[in-house]
């Protein structure tokens, strides 16, 4: 092989690395300032082909990565649960409400499945936060423990202060929640998880050029597809527990 061609594949190499150092960390960061909005459109249109053997990217907000900000809540049990509690263990974090009578039971059963996937994984857990904390009490919280299959010991059902889970909710993970008397149930809140690393880092992956930042919690494995024809994004979400537990 000539040294010409051999330039020419260090210059390729040189290209693309250049690219994906200087323009992910962008799009990234362009698509988080933008906001969630009631449709998490950044979870929307994503292609099915989960399959992918890649690292996981970090979020990251002007040039840093970004961590769960602190929290201190009430779990089902009575105990106070902080976000170290989850250090060292990876873990998937919802919204929710023991009452919503839409979205929230199909979250929980997904989450039941992903848990039944890692069962007996102490690495693995859950944070489920009410956004209904005025009813949802530690009693109520256990009670839907029991009654919705919830086994793991790291996934804790959270209760406390509203104005505090509704900051956690719509700045600190940028996921919609609010009341509305309107609505049925009371309460509007977004239907995907979010995915923490071991040390708190919120981590995402890249389909097609595009970082998925959240993943789609409402649509199960068996379904395939819901009625728009989106594609469920559970499978990926274990494969991506899998990525992080191993690292």
């Amino acid at each position: 092989m000539s040294n010409k061609t051999n330039y020419s594949y260090v210059g390729m190499a040189f290209i693309i690395l250049v690219f994906g150092i200087i323009f992910v960390p962008r799009i990234v960061d362009r698509i988080k300032n933008q906001d969630i909005t009631r449709n998490d459109r950044m979870s929307q249109g994503q292609d099915n082909n989960f399959k992918d053997n890649s690292k996981l990217i970090f979020l990251e907000i002007n040039g840093e990565a970004k961590k769960v900000p602190d929290f201190s809540f009430t779990d089902q049990n009575g105990k106070t649960i902080t976000n170290k509690d989850y250090l060292g263990k990876v873990y998937v974090v919802e919204f929710f409400f023991t009452t919503c009578p839409s979205i929230c039971p199909k979250m929980n059963k997904n989450l039941v499945d992903i848990q039944d996937a890692f069962k007996g994984n102490t690495e693995f857990g859950v944070a489920s936060f009410s956004i209904n904390p005025a009813h949802d009490t530690t009693e109520v919280l256990k009670e839907y423990e029991s009654q919705h299959g919830i086994t793991n010991p790291n996934w804790h059902l959270l209760t406390g202060k509203k104005e505090d889970i509704y900051k956690l909710s719509n700045e600190g993970f940028n996921l919609y929640t609010a009341q509305d008397d309107e609505v049925e149930g009371g309460f509007e809140h977004s239907g995907n998880f979010a995915l923490i690393d071991k040390n708190g880092f919120i981590r995402s992956r890249v389909l097609n050029g595009n970082p998925v930042i959240y993943y789609n919690g409402i649509i199960s494995e068996a379904e395939k597809t819901d009625e728009d024809g989106q594609e469920e994004q559970i499978s990926m979400l274990k494969e991506d527990i899998k990525k992080l537990l191993n690292e």
